[in-house]
This record gives structure tokens, sequence and C-alpha cells, in this order.
């Protein structure tokens, strides 16, 4: 490698999430902030969110079906 152009690497950067989780990972940055992490997220906790409450895909449907008339 040459020397003078490589960003410092350090093993002891933090992730932190907005849930309040903080991990310890290799990065060029001293902190790295991010919004979702293992902790929260739907796949890996198991808590799945229902995204469609106000039936979008019906209210979708209706003005399709409109317009083509």
């Amino acid at each position: 490698m040459k020397k003078g152009i490589h960003p410092k690497y350090s093993n002891k950067a933090q992730a932190i999430c907005a849930c309040g989780a903080v991990f310890s990972i290799g990065s060029t940055l001293d902190e790295i902030r991010v919004e979702i992490c293992s902790q929260c997220h739907p796949f890996y906790t198991g808590n799945e969110k229902i995204l469609d409450i106000a039936g979008r895909v019906d209210k979708f449907k209706k003005r399709m079906a409109a317009a083509k008339k």
C-alpha cells in the first residue's frame, strides 16, 4: 500500500441505531448512524408490520377502474 493516500481504519468504530442499539464495527469513520439494525428490523425480530391499513391497494384499483371508464 502507498503511504499517505489511504484513510485511517479503526476497529473500534460505533454504529448507532435509531432504536438505541450500539455495535462496534470496523470503519474509516468514528461513528455511523443508521435507522434500522438487526435488533429492530421486522425480518430479524419476527414482528410483521402491516402497511396496507387504509386499503391503499383497493383505492388504487378503484381509481384505475374509474380512469378506464
